[in-house]
C-alpha cells in the first residue's frame, strides 16, 4: 500500500506536471479532493480543480518541468519536496509573459484515500518566482541606513 501512495504522487508529477496530460487528474484525484495553497485560492474541488492549477502553470511556462528532489512517506501521507523550472513564455494570472526562466522550490503535501488523492497542501516560494520574473524588486538592503 505505501509503494501505490508514493506511485500514485510520482504519476501526478511525471504525467500530469510533466507530460500535460490532464485528463490522469481523474484517475488520481477524487471528486471532493481539496487543495489547500494560500498562494492560489482560486483552485476548485476535484479533479477539474487540478486541471485548472496546472494548466494555468502549463500554459505560463511552456517548457516547465517539475522534478521530486525527495518524497516522505507518512503512513496515508505523501509529501514531496520538488523543484519546478521554466521559462515564462504566457501569461500568469494576468502578468503578461517576462520570458525570463524561474528555478522555484515547495512541498506537496498528498493524503490519499482508497487510491486517489483525496487533499493536498502546496506551500512554494512563490515571492522568490516573482523576483525571478522582474516582478518584484528589493525595496532595501541588509545593513544599509536610511
Amino acid at each position: 500500500m505505501p509503494e501505490q501512495n508514493i506511485a500514485i504522487v510520482n504519476r501526478f508529477f511525471e504525467e500530469v506536471c510533466n507530460a500535460g496530460k490532464l485528463e490522469t487528474t481523474d484517475h488520481l484525484f477524487a471528486a471532493n479532493h481539496s487543495y489547500h495553497d494560500p498562494s492560489n485560492p482560486w483552485v476548485g474541488r476535484g479533479p477539474d480543480g487540478m486541471k485548472q492549477l496546472i494548466a494555468a502553470y502549463q500554459n505560463a511556462f511552456g517548457d516547465a518541468i517539475w522534478s521530486v528532489d525527495e518524497t516522505i512517506l507518512a503512513g496515508d501521507t505523501v509529501i514531496t519536496r520538488w523543484t519546478g523550472r521554466g521559462t515564462h513564455s504566457g501569461v500568469l494570472q494576468g502578468l503578461a509573459p517576462t520570458r525570463k526562466t524561474v528555478e522555484v522550490t515547495g512541498i506537496w503535501i498528498h493524503r490519499i484515500a482508497n487510491g486517489k488523492i483525496v487533499e493536498s497542501w502546496n506551500v512554494w516560494d512563490t515571492l522568490g518566482m516573482m523576483h525571478q520574473l522582474g516582478v518584484l524588486r528589493a525595496t532595501g538592503q541588509a545593513g544599509a541606513s536610511s
